[in-house]
């Protein structure tokens, strides 16, 4: 699908003035869309996640994602004991630009949440394998739990390299608060290839640093996320330090299937 600069323009206009957050599962599109075919004409993938932290409450997560070709939406739920519960839902498109390709997305949560974002991938596959990544992120500021962790309210910038046959790809960007004045800044380098047939393996290393408020404690750590895919199966684990910009240090990991 191709749009004309108009349709664009209005686009990230309602992007940028809805007060809308964070609101895609990857900013960087390190999770690109399942294939589709005749007989499943939506691609599904269902996510249950348990959270263990070190400082606080274990939690558990529900998401199930459906995608088209260039469409992409969720329904899930976090809950961390009685402390905290979120239902919240979304919806991306990708927009095919002459020079790459335009991610939008737009995502509500119970407790009042409203967010959207923007990222721009940059580079023509059949001519070069390098791409570069930029976008932006705003939220209503109200409290919200994502999959990623990340700062929401943020700048993206970055780039890759994918392979001739886009069974490999090598992804380096940084996300960095600018709004809230935390100094929240989260730097992934994602590697993603096939291991077989019906297999692919994919490893996120980041570095996290900044507070969780202005005037918190700094925080400085490293973690990884590993995820390996059989289809339809697949399993996740994440060793995360310093999660959220606090002293507890958090291990996720996430079972789940598509169909």
């Amino acid at each position: 699908m191709r749009v004309g600069w108009p349709a664009l323009l209005c686009a990230l206009a309602g992007m940028m003035f809805s007060g809308a957050a964070n609101a895609i599962e990857d900013r960087a599109n390190i999770e690109p869309n399942d294939p589709v075919t005749e007989q499943r004409p939506i691609a599904w993938k269902l996510t249950p996640g348990i959270y263990h932290e070190t400082a606080g409450r274990s939690a558990v997560d529900l998401n199930l994602r459906g995608n088209l070709v260039d469409d992409t939406f969720w329904i899930g739920e976090y809950q961390r004991g009685s402390e905290f519960q979120q239902l919240r839902g979304g919806y991306e498109h990708q927009f095919s630009l002459p020079f790459g390709k335009l991610i939008a997305s737009a995502q509500a949560a119970s407790r009042g949440f409203l967010g959207g974002s923007a990222t721009f991938e940059i580079g023509d596959a059949t001519v070069t394998p390098f791409y570069a990544l930029a976008g932006f992120g705003r939220t209503n500021l109200q409290p919200y739990y994502n999959l990623n962790f990340d700062p929401n309210d943020s700048t993206l910038i970055g780039g890759g390299w994918r392979s001739a046959d886009q069974t490999k790809t090598a992804t380096l960007f940084r996300i960095h608060d600018d709004r809230l004045g935390t100094g929240q800044t989260v730097t992934h380098l994602v590697l993603r290839g096939k291991t077989g047939e019906r297999s692919r393996l994919t490893v996120d290393l980041f570095r996290r640093e900044g507070r969780s408020a202005p005037d918190a404690e700094y925080f400085v750590a490293t973690g990884v996320s590993v995820t390996y895919d059989r289809d339809p199966w697949f399993i996740r684990l994440a060793i995360d330090p310093r999660a959220n910009f606090t002293a507890s240090d958090m291990t996720r990991l996430a079972v789940g299937m598509r169909f």
